[in-house]
């Protein structure tokens, strides 16, 4: 496990099913932080993450507070439109945890005041205030591999030493609890 992805209730089951196959596709874990918008046994859900949703790493907080007793805050690393840092400056170690607001609230205003040096945006030079939430996942965790030097699976790894690109600024079910959180496998 490279880094996890976390969403704080989110809304729409699409963006969560997109989110959870990106999430296969990565190897990494995905958490999600009730109250979620939706029933994760809704169809739309199966349905936009396609046949994978059975493969996610998938870890079900019953509330913020809980997420954080199981997730050291130091871990964490925040994304959100209002954000004032570029994403670019985010250290992304091993086992980072990306977390993200929901679709209509965004990031809560509590997180950027108290932590505003783990908080970071995508910058949007057009008119685009934000982009959708799965899309900003993915570039913020295809961002993060690539920093940590880390292949998408079935890649093979860089060359140890190798620099990322430079980037233009221009433009059956088993569940465990675990501090909090549940933790469903479906097989």
């Amino acid at each position: 496990m490279a880094l996890h992805i976390a969403l704080i209730e989110p809304q729409i089951p699409p963006n969560t099913g997109n989110i959870a196959r990106l999430c296969v596709a990565t190897n990494s874990p995905l958490h999600l932080i009730e109250p979620l918008g939706f029933s994760l046994d809704a169809g739309e859900v199966r349905r936009a993450g396609l046949e994978y949703w059975d493969q996610v790493d998938l870890w079900v907080h019953p509330n913020w507070f809980r997420f954080r007793d199981a997730i050291t805050r130091d871990r964490c690393l925040y994304f959100s439109a209002n954000a004032e840092r570029d994403y670019r400056e985010a250290r992304f170690e091993q086992n980072s945890v990306l977390v993200f607001g929901n679709e209509t609230d965004g990031l809560p205003t509590k997180i950027l005041e108290k932590h505003p040096e783990q908080c970071f945006r995508i910058p949007m030079p057009g008119e685009v205030r934000s982009l959708n939430l799965a899309n900003a996942v993915s570039v913020v965790l295809y961002e993060g591999l690539n920093r940590l030097g880390l292949a998408p699976p079935g890649e093979a790894a860089p060359p140890a030493g190798a620099t990322p690109a430079p980037v233009d600024n221009g433009t059956g079910v088993t569940r465990g609890v675990r501090a909090g959180g549940r933790r469903t496998r479906r097989r």
